[in-house]
């Protein structure tokens, strides 16, 4: 492109036709399996009052839906690359746009679903009066004004600063590469940095909260452990999902160190940020719940028998 926005670190060095064949196996396989389990949690969640008049399921089927799309958004930016290298810059900046949306909406609901379990736990008289689905809903609007706060800013600048033709010409779709203004690169450093805080710092007050609170509620072992490991599993996936706002630097310097791998290594770091968190989401949340799990099994368990109907 004249408007030299086709740089991209990306396509320093391109994988062989079996490498591209595998890696975009791997990432549909993988998309499809998840989206597949989260379609079945929000039919569990549709069908059933007991969920939608929960706080806590709310949040989570939020959390599910959010990932879907982040999901669908990231795939197929994945397989664009691969296939087209270079899409329309309209389409890029839309796509764009969602995939960032979504991307830092997850941190931000996982952590309203921190708080709501401290709330649960440590103060479980006023659990029904603070957590309402009223509130719910509108910390769930301020979950994507803070994302939208971060995003928006830099397509107003691209089309203050950038000229009309650029929305004509096709670009390999990357957020640095769309979003290559200097104001752009800080100001998303910086809000990385706070998101990070924040979010992290949510995360220890409530879980060390709730870790204390089993512990001197009750000295049975089982419940510690449950307690510690439901800790721990929280604490992966968030730092997965964080991964997110250290990714610019991180892969920066790894391609640093190891050049002749950098399509391998952002192929990795694409699985360990944009898919394996959204894989735990449902296990987590969603088949560790006893109350989620009784009837998700249901639904699993009649997909099974219809296909084995049609295929005998």
């Amino acid at each position: 492109s004249s408007l030299n926005f086709t740089e991209s670190s990306s396509l320093t060095y391109r994988d062989s036709p079996s490498s591209a064949v595998a890696k975009n196996v791997i990432v549909l396989a993988l998309g499809i399996t998840i989206n597949y389990i989260n379609g079945t949690l929000i039919h569990t969640f549709r069908k059933h009052q007991i969920f939608y008049l929960n706080p806590r399921y709310i949040l989570f089927i939020h959390l599910v839906i959010n990932d879907m799309i982040q999901l669908t958004t990231a795939i197929g930016l994945f397989v664009f690359s691969y296939v087209f290298q270079t899409i329309n810059a309209s389409l890029c900046c839309f796509i764009v746009t969602f995939a960032v949306f979504t991307t830092l909406n997850t941190p931000l609901n996982l952590a309203l679903m921190a708080v709501e379990c401290y709330i649960a736990v440590c103060f479980p008289l006023r659990h029904a009066e603070l957590c309402t689905i009223k509130r719910t809903y509108f910390l769930i609007g301020c979950i994507w004004s803070l994302s939208a706060a971060s995003i928006l800013p830099d397509v107003f600048l691209i089309l203050a600063t950038e000229p009309l033709r650029l929305f004509y010409a096709t670009i390999f779709c990357e957020r640095d590469i769309l979003f290559r203004h200097p104001i752009s690169i800080q100001k998303r450093d910086i809000s990385h940095i706070i998101f990070l805080s924040l979010v992290w710092l949510t995360f220890f007050l409530t879980y060390l909260r709730i870790f204390f609170a089993a512990q001197a509620a009750s000295s049975a072992e089982e419940k510690v452990k449950r307690a510690r490991n439901t800790v721990l599993l929280h604490g992966f996936q968030l730092f997965l999902c964080m991964l997110t706002y250290i990714a610019p630097m991180t892969k920066h310097v790894l391609s640093f160190l190891f050049p002749k791998y950098n399509v391998h290594i952002l192929f990795v770091w694409y699985i360990l940020a944009q898919i394996l968190p959204r894989f735990l989401s449902p296990i987590v949340y969603g088949l560790r719940d006893n109350t989620f799990k009784q009837y998700l099994r249901k639904y699993l368990l009649c997909t099974i028998r219809a296909a084995n109907k049609l295929y005998p």
